[in-house]
């Protein structure tokens, strides 16, 4: 039995084995999913042999010390910005061992939101030492703080085969 949700597990699953296979190494940095998509992947067996590490980045001065955020880029643009989820992203690539990183920032609510920035609105980057770059602005909408973190797992998963 698995905590997560039977598609996310065969999603994860999918990627420890490929991921395995292709001798590729993972990083993570999360700030609303506070780790899940990290716990995600190590929720398979072997997943030592892909996930490197996770950075959990809840707050601005975390992704600042962490993940090497800029301040400027805090204040301009918010934490929740396409902005901060590449130099999150980066961060994470650059400061493991790892081929592949992913980063998440959003709102999962139920509070926080604005009109500008609602409720369910989640910035999602992934990167490879490659060079090769993603980015996905979701509107997940108000479903929800637990929907919001399960949708942006689903998406974070996807988005590392896509990267791969």
């Amino acid at each position: 039995m698995s905590l997560f949700p039977a598609d996310i597990t065969a999603t994860a699953e999918g990627i420890i084995r490929d991921f395995t296979a292709g001798g590729l190494i993972v990083s993570t940095a999360e700030s609303c999913t506070g780790g899940l998509i990290a716990g995600a992947l190590t929720e398979i067996s072997g997943s030592s042999a892909v996930v490197d590490r996770g950075f959990v980045t809840y707050t601005n001065v975390a992704k600042m010390q962490m993940l090497g955020v800029q301040e400027e880029t805090l204040a301009k643009f918010g934490a929740v910005s396409e902005e901060t989820a590449r130099q999150m992203v980066h961060g994470a690539l650059f400061r493991s061992r790892a081929d592949l990183a992913i980063a998440v920032t959003g709102i999962a609510g139920p509070g926080g939101g604005s009109p500008e920035k609602p409720v369910g609105l989640v910035h999602l980057a992934a990167k490879s030492r490659s060079g090769k770059l993603l980015h996905r602005k979701m509107l997940y909408g108000d479903i929800g703080r637990t929907d919001v973190r399960l949708a942006t797992i689903r998406t974070a998963l996807q988005m590392l085969i896509e990267i791969a």
